[in-house]
């Protein structure tokens, strides 16, 4: 007879497979995180009932984000090693029951614990500039499996570093998202940045971009293009539905941006190129200056991947929070291996953004008194 604790045995993913390659794992034994699976499988062994293990995955999975963080630089150990933790909580068969909505629900848990979601928390006071910085996974895995996301790499190297502002300090929390398309749809974004937006004072999205240089985003598209996620899945089509808007706007500070980090090892871009299909029209046409009153998005600045969405997601969110903050995407220098110099230059970005927070509620106290709700 099958019991829940069958009903909830899942295969791995495709995404969990591949952390089993060599490549893999050398960069979890080189790391130190290759522990992590052998002691959070023996755990889950030893759990008794559900509550236990709910604690259990928690604790496991908070500490890996803390460790990697604390660590920085390198996003690679924290990647693997959580497919890893994945692998084993999806195998894993209970002596208890456990219902498949549990199983997702741990699941779940050990995913937003590990990436830094759960931790998406500013101290009290007016003397704070709350930032919010965020990351991407590395993907384009089947390629190079030793690959690395400059965005990932900068979001735990800048996690909970605090920095003067004139007379305010500004306190930098971040989180790393997946590659998956699934995570979008089920609304992982919303989930982790739309609270955030009532009271954070920036809230910033970071990529792995094209060689050489960054790009700041100005516009954002609805569309998705079809690009393969690390689960090997695509999607072609809207987003979202619900009266969405085709493209939204960064409202980041570009020009203190390029003015204060502008001249570092790589240089600085504001992109405003769209693709979009003309109101009346049916071809696509690029738009070297944003898109055209009424027009049908194809390709936002960052394009049509996760990239483009999660800042199409963040600068709605900003736009239905009636709030007035700075919220873009930038595009990070593509590389396949951590690089100190890029990292240094991404701070002075999320510096100079900063600044601009500090400078606008100098001039208008009322924006300090909003951000600071709590």
């Amino acid at each position: 007879m099958e019991t829940d604790s069958d009903a909830v045995h899942h295969h791995t993913t495709p995404e969990e497979d591949r952390a089993k390659l060599d490549e893999p794992r050398a960069i979890l034994n080189r790391s130190g995180f290759a522990a992590a699976e052998p002691l959070f499988n023996a755990a889950l062994r030893a759990g008794t009932d559900l509550a236990q293990v709910e604690r259990t995955v928690a604790a496991h999975a908070s500490r890996l984000w803390t460790e990697a963080a604390r660590d920085g630089a390198d996003d690679r150990p924290l990647y693997w090693a959580r497919l890893l933790l994945t692998a084993g909580l999806r195998s894993w068969r209970p002596d208890f029951s456990v219902t498949e909505g549990e199983h997702a629900d741990l699941l779940h848990l050990l995913e937003t614990t590990s990436r830094g979601i759960t931790d998406l928390r500013f101290p009290p006071g007016d003397r704070w500039i709350r930032m919010v910085v965020t990351g991407f996974d590395p993907f384009h895995l089947d390629e190079d499996p030793t690959c690395s996301n400059p965005s990932g790499a900068a979001a735990l190297d800048m996690n909970g570093w605090t920095f003067p502002v004139g007379t305010r300090t500004a306190v930098v929390r971040t989180a790393v998202f997946p590659v998956r398309w699934a995570d979008f749809d089920a609304g992982l974004v919303e989930e982790a940045l739309a609270d955030l937006h009532d009271h954070a004072d920036a809230v910033v999205t970071l990529s792995r971009g094209r060689p050489g240089r960054f790009d700041l985003e100005m516009w954002n598209g609805l569309w998705r293009g079809g690009g393969r996620d690390n689960l090997r899945v695509s999607r072609t089509g809207r987003a979202m539905e619900h009266h969405a808007p085709e493209w939204t706007r960064s409202s980041l500070p570009h020009e203190r941006i390029l003015a204060e980090a502008g001249d570092g090892p790589y240089p600085v871009t504001v992109n405003t190129e769209v693709t979009e299909i003309p109101e009346g029209g049916t071809e696509e046409i690029v738009r070297p200056d944003g898109p055209t009153p009424g027009s049908t998005a194809r390709r936002g600045g960052g394009g049509d991947y996760l990239s483009n969405e999660i800042a199409y997601r963040n600068t709605l969110l900003r736009d239905r929070s009636g709030r007035r903050i700075p919220a873009g995407h930038v595009h990070l220098p593509r590389t396949t291996a951590p690089d100190s110099a890029l990292l240094t230059q991404v701070r002075r970005i999320v510096a100079a953004v900063a600044s601009s927070v500090a400078e606008t509620t100098a001039q208008d106290p009322s924006a300090e008194a909003e951000g600071s709700r709590q």
